[in-house]
């Protein structure tokens, strides 16, 4: 008796400290006020309308989009053969080439940002979109590997080898058993991929050049010089965006599916 109160206590403020910054920028993103003040003064959609106004959003959105899907692609055309070589093949340090994979996760982005724009931007004059695109793919791949593998170790390889019992080739075998058990994984980490290339900030920030600038660092420089809710209200559009891409892959695929629940 005495631990639940204490529990529900803790649990309580765990939600008001994931929630109230939400509930914050909410009040912050709708305000008819001219600052970034809250509680807001009174509500409007003013913000909103200014943020799809201002250009270099709208543009650096586009790149932001581009950056994110040709990384997300080339991060799974990476991580489902590496998956694969992992579950399937008989890799000697099997443990030690899972945690290389993990190395650009463990590894502060800001060191791995600093590293590509010596190797490649100045080193071998990269140009900056390129860049951008080889340093997101470097960081969401340990995602692909993750993601896909956790689907695939689900999966019961006596399946393929029936297939292949069967007569079935490799490539028959992979597109017709393998591939659909790996789908479900595949989808959420390309979702899980391309929210976070969308929303990073560390590794962009030092990989944009002249001209090429993603959606959170145009963000964070408006800040440094403007004090209205515009920020706000861009952010509010990329939660709901985030939310919404999360339900419409639940209910679609189902992320128990992947992780076993």
């Amino acid at each position: 008796m005495i631990r639940r109160p204490l529990l529900s206590l803790l649990t309580a403020l765990a939600f008001l400290i994931m929630l109230g910054p939400v509930v914050i920028l909410l009040g912050v993103a709708f305000t008819a006020g001219s600052t970034l003040t809250f509680p807001p003064e009174g509500l409007s959609l003013r913000w909103f309308a200014a943020a799809l106004d201002y250009q270099p959003f709208i543009s650096s959105l586009g790149t932001s989009l581009v950056v994110a899907a040709l990384s997300t692609v080339l991060a799974l055309a990476l991580g489902v053969p590496a998956t694969l070589a992992l579950q399937r093949g008989l890799i000697p340090g099997r443990g030690v080439v899972e945690n290389l994979f993990a190395t650009p996760i463990i590894v502060p982005e800001l060191v791995l940002g600093l590293a590509l724009f010596q190797q490649l931007m100045v080193g071998l004059q990269i140009t900056a979109l390129a860049t951008l695109v080889i340093g997101h793919t470097v960081l969401l791949l340990p995602y692909a590997v993750r993601v896909v593998g956790a689907s695939l170790a689900l999966s019961d390889p006596r399946l393929e080898e029936a297939a292949r019992g069967l007569g079935a080739g490799p490539l028959r075998t992979f597109f017709q058993v393998t591939l659909p058990v790996m789908r479900p994984g595949i989808i959420s980490a390309a979702i899980l991929a391309f929210i976070t290339s969308l929303n990073n900030v560390p590794l962009s920030l030092l990989l944009t050049g002249p001209g090429v600038s993603t959606l959170p660092v145009e963000m964070l420089n408006y800040v440094q010089s403007s004090y209205d809710p515009v920020v706000a209200a861009v952010s509010v559009l990329l939660l709901a965006a985030s939310v919404a891409v999360a339900l419409v892959t639940e209910r679609l695929v189902g992320f128990n599916k992947v992780f076993g629940r």
